[in-house]
């Protein structure tokens, strides 16, 4: 990943959960996790490996991989997260616009990414998906419900992340 993008969603996540947020060193993707036939890597087994490598002063450990990712129910997903876990993975693969042929646009990239971040942060806080389109949570399965949601939590969303921290922007 870009040093100036991970540095760049580093302090987007911790305005966003108004937390102290810190990037680690990359950790490579556990070769077991690769599934040839689909040319994908299966993200529950990389957040299993993820689990080994969470700090003891983190609350939650989010991974970021350019690399297109997969469940085996789902032909892709944009992430993956443990609900009401430690861990959560994103990928950038089908969040680019050169994915879907068109040219590279950084902006949407970042809003994109920015979102999915926090939607995969938001299910190690408990949340699940939510029925409003203005919710960071409302679910996506195309890169067009991602770019059509809201980009932050709602309130009921904001509330509950609040419940499970103890922190909120009033604090």
């Amino acid at each position: 990943m870009e040093p100036e993008i991970l540095r760049w969603l580093v302090k987007e996540m911790g305005d966003c959960l108004w937390a102290t947020a810190r990037a680690m060193p990359s950790i490579p993707l556990p070769p077991e996790s690769y599934e040839a036939g689909r040319n994908q890597y299966y993200s529950t087994k990389i957040l299993k490996v993820m689990l080994k490598e969470v700090p003891e002063d983190a609350l939650k450990l989010l991974g970021i991989t350019d690399k297109d990712i997969c469940i085996p129910i789902l032909t892709y997903v944009f992430g993956e997260a443990q609900l009401g876990g430690t861990v959560a993975v994103v990928s950038l693969a089908r969040l680019r616009q050169e994915h879907y042929g068109m040219a590279p646009d950084r902006p949407l990239l970042l809003e994109r990414l920015r979102k999915e971040s926090l939607h995969e942060l938001g299910h190690t806080f408990g949340l699940i998906h939510c029925p409003s389109r203005d919710c960071v949570m409302y679910l996506s399965n195309t890169v067009i419900d991602v770019d059509s949601k809201g980009r932050s939590f709602c309130r009921a969303c904001q509330m509950a992340v609040e419940s499970q921290t103890g922190v909120g922007r009033d604090e």
